[in-house]
């Protein structure tokens, strides 16, 4: 036969008195009353806001970056294969994949986001930006 759940006590007790507090301060507002929310908006320039704790610290704003997918390309290193003949696996800076397996891999650039569509013994072939691409095995 099973116990029934067990519920302590002080923890029952906490959750009745906050579902009966919060019906209290809905019951209390005032009809067509708006609650205040708080935006944080991050600034764009170091002119727009700083950060109050760290007013010299630069990494609040936001840096617009753009990184050809040619620099995105060859940033992505194939140290090696391996694996079983019908099951290869493929490490593609430092994270690996299998057929068909995608994810995001870091590069100097930042992050890029491939699919690993094919692996061969000396190559693989990844989706990147919806292209496809041919990656050799680096030579040690």
């Amino acid at each position: 036969m099973k116990n029934p759940p067990f519920i302590s006590l002080p923890l029952a007790l906490t959750a009745a008195l906050s579902w009966t507090a919060a019906i209290q301060a809905e019951s209390a507002a005032p009809a067509g009353s708006a609650q205040i929310q708080s935006i944080f908006v991050l600034p764009v320039s170091s002119k727009d806001g700083r950060d109050p704790f760290f007013p010299d610290s630069t990494r609040m704003v936001q840096v617009a970056t753009t990184v050809s997918p040619t620099a995105q390309l060859s940033a992505l290193k194939v140290p090696g294969i391996f694996g079983t003949p019908d099951h290869l696996l493929a490490i593609i800076n430092n994270h690996t994949f299998s057929s068909g397996d995608e994810g995001d891999v870091k590069t100097p650039a930042g992050m890029v986001h491939i699919r690993c569509l094919e692996i061969q013994a000396d190559h693989v072939v990844v989706e990147m930006n919806g292209q496809t691409h041919r990656i050799n095995v680096e030579a040690e």
